[in-house]
C-alpha cells in the first residue's frame, strides 16, 4: 500500500465480524465466507480498528503497550493493514 501514510483512515469493513479467542482474533468475511486468525498484537491492532482510526494512532497505543522500537513496529503494522486490506477486511482512506 504505497500511499499509505500516518495520517491514513482505518476502519473495519462492513461485512467482516470477529470475535475474541483467548487473546487472539477470528475474522470472518461474510461476503467471502473465509476466517482469518490474528495473534495476540494482531488481535490488539483489530481491537483498535473497530472504530475509525489513523495508523499513527495504531503506532502511539502499540508504542506505549509493548516494547519495540518506532520503525520495527511502522513495519509491522503497516504489513497488517495492506494484508487486511488486499483481503477486503478493513477500508483505509
Amino acid at each position: 500500500m504505497e500511499n499509505m501514510s500516518k495520517s491514513s483512515r482505518v476502519v473495519v469493513a462492513e461485512d467482516v465480524v470477529s470475535c475474541d479467542l483467548a487473546g487472539e482474533a477470528a475474522i470472518l468475511d461474510l461476503k467471502e465466507g473465509i476466517y482469518y486468525g490474528l495473534n495476540p498484537v494482531g488481535a490488539r491492532i483489530w481491537n483498535l480498528l473497530q472504530e475509525p482510526t489513523t495508523v499513527d494512532e495504531i503506532l502511539k497505543v502499540l508504542l506505549e503497550e509493548y516494547d519495540v522500537e518506532l520503525e520495527e513496529c511502522r513495519r509491522d503494522v503497516c504489513d497488517l493493514i495492506k494484508e487486511l486490506s488486499d483481503n477486503g477486511l478493513i477500508l483505509v482512506s
